[in-house]
C-alpha cells in the first residue's frame, strides 16, 4: 500500500525559479517523485527549455511558465496557467531569488525593492494563491538562506528578504494549517554565484566545520524529508555544513 504523502496520480508541484541551479534540482526531485510539473522561469529561456526536455524524458508532464514574479498581475498568470493542469496542487517550492550587492549606505532602491519583491512578496502571493488551490491538502517550501541569520552587510536586501521570509513561513503554517503545511529550507553555500568570486568561495568553504559545500542532493533530500514526513510545519531546516556554528 503506497503512503497516503506520495502523489498517487501524478498530482502537481509547482517550482519557481525551476530552469537551473537548484530550482532546477528541485524540479528534477520532485518529477522523479511522480509529480508532474510546473516550471516557473524569467530570463533563463534556454536553460528552462533543456530542463523541460530532461523532465519530459522521465515521462513526467512538465509546462513552462515564464513570469516576472515582481509583478502581482504576472503571479496571477502564473496560476492560470497552472490551473490548466488537470492534476491537482501539492507542492509549491518558492525557490526564485535575486541577490542584489550593495552596502546599506550605497544600495540603491531599485534593488532593495527588487529582492523583497521576488524574494519576500513573491512567495506571499503566491502562497496566497496556492491555499485556494491545495483544497484536499499540500505542502508549500520556501527556500530562505543561512544569511537570514547573519548581518550580511554586503547584502542587505537580500537578507533582510530571507529573514522576511523565514517569519513568513511560520505566519502561513499557523494560518494554513491544519490542512496545509508550510516550512523553509535553509542552504548554505551550496554553488558558488556571480556575486562571489572564486578565491572568497573557497575560504568561506575552508571556514565551514564540514569543509566543503553541499550537494544538491542533500538538499533535495531535504524536500523529500518534508514532504513525507506529514508532522512537520512552521520550521526552517538548515543544511549548512555547519555555517550557522561559525
Amino acid at each position: 500500500m503506497q503512503p497516503s504523502n506520495l502523489p498517487t496520480s501524478k498530482s502537481l508541484a509547482l517550482v519557481t525559479g525551476a530552469a537551473h541551479r537548484l530550482g532546477k534540482a528541485f524540479a528534477m526531485s520532485l518529477a522523479k517523485m511522480g509529480y508532474s510539473i510546473a516550471l516557473h522561469y524569467r530570463g533563463s529561456a534556454s536553460e528552462a527549455e533543456k530542463t523541460v526536455n530532461e523532465i519530459r524524458a522521465m515521462g513526467v508532464d512538465c509546462l513552462p511558465i515564464r513570469a516576472d514574479l515582481t509583478q502581482p498581475e504576472k503571479i496571477d498568470f502564473l496560476f492560470s496557467l497552472v490551473d490548466e493542469f488537470k492534476q491537482p496542487l501539492k507542492v509549491v517550492v518558492n525557490s526564485a531569488a535575486v541577490m542584489p550587492t550593495g552596502k546599506p549606505s550605497e544600495l540603491e532602491l531599485k534593488d532593495w525593492n527588487l529582492a523583497i519583491d521576488l524574494n519576500l512578496r513573491a512567495p506571499f502571493l503566491i502562497s496566497q494563491h496556492a491555499a485556494k488551490r491545495m483544497t484536499n491538502g499540500g505542502l508549500i517550501v520556501n527556500i530562505t538562506d543561512i544569511g537570514a541569520s547573519k548581518a550580511w552587510s554586503r547584502y542587505p536586501s537580500y537578507t533582510v528578504s530571507k529573514a522576511g521570509l523565514e517569519s513568513l513561513t511560520k505566519i502561513l503554517a499557523r494560518a494554513f494549517a491544519p490542512n496545509i503545511r508550510v516550512n523553509a529550507i535553509a542552504p548554505g553555500l551550496v554553488l558558488p554565484s556571480d556575486v562571489v568570486n572564486e578565491e572568497t568561495w573557497h575560504k568561506l568553504v575552508d571556514k565551514l566545520p564540514l569543509k566543503r559545500p553541499a550537494n544538491l542532493d542533500e538538499l533535495t533530500m531535504t524536500l523529500e524529508f518534508l514532504i513525507k514526513n506529514e508532522y512537520i510545519t512552521g520550521q526552517t531546516i538548515a543544511v549548512d555544513g555547519g555555517y550557522s556554528l561559525v
